[in-house]
């Protein structure tokens, strides 16, 4: 027994047409070592496209290096992850399924989860959806008999689980480890892009990682992908390293918009980027212009040979923006002041400290790497507890 344990492609997840094209290869790399391996069949466990209806382009790729391992006589398994999930129905894996390049495992009869069967091995999995809705349907549908079958067991799943949630990643929405079925010899998870593995029962739960980083964070932290190959004696990664990745940080502290775009240029044109992701990563805070005066054209253009060159300033202020916010929360209070209505919902003296708690906490900004439906219950997570109050 081999098999190939993969996760997270997000085929089409990068809107640079450069990185959208080396998540592609990344997923053709994958299939091709997969085959040299002479595996007995490959698992896919969600987010196969970034989207439940992809561009055609990516189908028509995506379908010639699923073909090859049909003409391999290697099954591929699946199941829809949280991206190519589509409440409608309408997803491109049933398209693949017709046309018999891959079996989505996701199978209920009856209420009751059934097996995949190849050649004696058993598989079964789960669904994801946005937003961990799929949690429901761990409760909805009855497992409980899965754990009597003998033989060789897979479950594929594509959720995060509590107590494997890495670093940054805390308010992830997660379910319990026991949600999962029991008697199991292999979880094959995705959705979480991290390489994690924990004992559970007399199985393991894994996490491959994205095949891909999927975005400038990922790819700065991470710098590559990978896959597992599961036989009898274990599993090992198989990291997927598509090009050097050269992160470069600049800090903006105490320097005027010019300064600081004189000390970039002569730092990129001192580091080798050929053929590399360059990754630029601005933070600070100018002493004189604004973020938009920073010659970032320039900087990128000296990185004309690198494989692809891109900013990240979600980290960059300046003295100057920085006062006129300083002007709006004065006003702020002000506001507060003059729009009270002769109607407390609160004691009066706490109103005032409530609205200004409230407009905090919906103000806060989207982190580098967060999910919307992620920073969509941590907005409201925080005003719930503000208000006091539980809105679900």
């Amino acid at each position: 027994m081999k098999f190939s344990h993969i996760a997270d492609c997000h085929i089409g997840g990068w809107h640079e047409e450069r990185m959208k094209e080396l998540g592609l290869k990344a997923f053709e790399y994958a299939i091709g070592y997969s085959i040299k391996e002479n595996v007995d069949f490959v698992l896919l466990a969600g987010d196969l496209f970034n989207t439940a209806i992809p561009q055609i382009e990516l189908i028509r790729d995506t379908v010639a290096i699923l073909k090859k391992l049909k003409d391999s006589n290697i099954k591929c398994y699946t199941i829809a992850g949280s991206h190519d999930f589509s409440p409608s129905g309408k997803t491109m894996l049933d398209v693949l399924e017709k046309a018999g390049l891959c079996e989505n495992v996701f199978k209920v009869r009856d209420n009751k989860m059934v097996f995949t069967e190849h050649n004696g091995i058993k598989i079964a999995g789960m669904l994801g959806r946005k937003g961990g809705l799929e949690k429901e349907d761990y409760k909805q549908v009855e497992t409980g008999h899965l754990s009597k079958e003998s033989g060789y067991k897979i479950f594929m799943f594509h959720s995060a689980v509590e107590g494997m949630l890495p670093k940054g990643m805390e308010d992830m929405e997660s379910m319990p480890a026991s949600a999962l079925p029991e008697g199991f010899d292999y979880y094959a998870g995705g959705h979480v892009h991290a390489l994690l593995e924990k004992k559970h029962g007399k199985g393991v739960i894994t996490f491959p990682s994205a095949l891909f980083p999927n975005n400038f964070k990922e790819m700065e932290e991470q710098k590559e992908g990978g896959f597992f190959i599961v036989d009898e004696n274990g599993y090992k990664r198989v990291p997927v390293k598509m090009k050097d990745v050269l992160p470069m940080r600049f800090n903006a502290d105490g320097k005027t918009a010019a300064q600081f775009s004189d000390e970039m240029l002569e730092k990129v044109s001192a580091m080798d980027a050929n053929d590399k992701i360059v990754l630029l990563r601005a933070d600070g805070v100018l002493s004189a212009g604004r973020p938009s005066d920073v010659n970032f054209k320039a900087v990128l253009e000296k990185l004309g040979n690198s494989y692809f060159a891109m900013k990240n300033t979600s980290g960059l202020s300046s003295a100057e923006l920085n006062e006129i916010r300083k002007g709006v929360k004065v006003n702020a209070e002000e506001i507060i002041e003059e729009s009270r209505s002769g109607i407390s919902v609160f004691e009066t003296e706490k109103e005032a400290d409530i609205v200004k708690k409230l407009m905090n906490a919906l103000n806060i900004e989207k982190a580098e790497g967060e999910k919307v439906n992620d920073f969509e219950r941590r907005v409201i997570k925080d005003a719930e507890s503000v208000l006091g109050i539980n809105l679900n």
